[in-house]
């Protein structure tokens, strides 16, 4: 358990691998600092890019500019979208209306959106158990000057929704309540998880992500011939599914942000899928980086 007060750390983990031909890399087998050199990282340079960045339009800069640092160039390919969910106008009237103990933020898109509900309410003291460091960052960046109204009071030992459950800590003996806003397509790991330790949830489901139906012919044919894509939800893996299940046999390399994304990606059927042990920026970087050295390794040998 870690207990935390807008502390953000990231410890590096090594990537695992899931792929047709081998299993996971046993911890710390293979070094993640990429020797090789690459192409300033530009959604806007000529050069050819190396790594398909999938995430909603305008979200995808910490990630390009994390990859820049190793001079990766990126093809910005937005693969979903996100739009209100049916629980969306309840939020911040709840907030109003109702203290609880516990408010657990699991995702980014969350966090956006209850910081809006957050602030149309008034800015009520609230304690928040977020997912893991780049959940956090969200509310780091933004809301400095609400310290005394915001509390990041918990982060888990695994920036996972089981391990979140189940490590929440409880407030006393009585029975904690717990506000999870989340995607309508959350699976009910963290509800579950609570429940069966007593905590009392209330879900709501405040916001959906949903696939881009049409991406231009042009830039989806260089994405395909592109070496990695990265990937950060099973939505944006269902996306990818979609858009290119009848363009011919595509095989090359996936880095997912975490290992729930990953198994998603295997049970599509992609291979040579790529994620770090524990979900976050620096992780994700690091298995994209292993991801673009296993293709390169693999047009040696062809």
């Amino acid at each position: 358990m870690v207990m935390t007060m807008f502390s953000i750390s990231i410890q590096f983990r090594p990537s695992l691998v899931l792929s047709s031909s081998s299993s996971r890399h046993p911890s710390g087998s293979r070094s993640l600092i990429s020797s090789r050199k690459h192409r300033a990282c530009s959604t806007t340079c000529s050069l050819k890019p190396e790594v398909v960045v999938t995430r909603e339009k305008g979200k995808n800069a910490k990630l390009i500019n994390a990859l820049a640092k190793h001079n990766v160039q990126c093809l910005e390919v937005p693969l979903i979208k996100h739009a209100p969910g049916p629980d969306a106008d309840r939020l911040s009237a709840l907030l109003c209306e109702t203290t609880f103990d516990w408010i657990v933020i699991t995702s980014p898109e969350a966090a956006t959106v209850f910081l809006e509900a957050w602030k149309a309410a008034g800015t009520p003291k609230v304690q928040l158990g977020v997912v893991g460091a780049g959940t956090a960052s969200m509310f780091h960046d933004r809301l400095q000057s609400f310290d005394q109204y915001l509390e990041i009071a918990f982060t888990p030992s695994k920036a996972t929704g089981k391990v979140l459950a189940s490590e929440l800590p409880k407030l006393g003996r009585k029975s904690c309540t717990v506000l999870y806003p989340a995607s309508v397509k959350a699976g009910s790991d963290i509800e579950k998880g609570l429940s069966d330790r007593g905590f009392h949830v209330t879900r709501l489901n405040t916001y959906n992500t949903v696939a881009v139906q049409e991406v231009d012919k042009m830039v989806l044919q260089e994405a395909l011939s592109t070496p990695v894509v990265a990937v950060a939800s099973p939505s944006a893996i269902r996306a990818w599914i979609n858009l290119t299940s009848n363009l011919g046999n595509w095989d090359n390399s996936v880095a997912c942000i975490g290992e729930t994304t990953a198994v998603a990606a295997k049970k599509f059927g992609l291979k040579n899928v790529y994620y770090p042990a524990n979900p976050g920026l620096e992780g994700w970087v690091d298995s994209i980086l292993e991801a673009l050295r296993a293709q390169v390794q693999l047009q040696k040998d062809e």
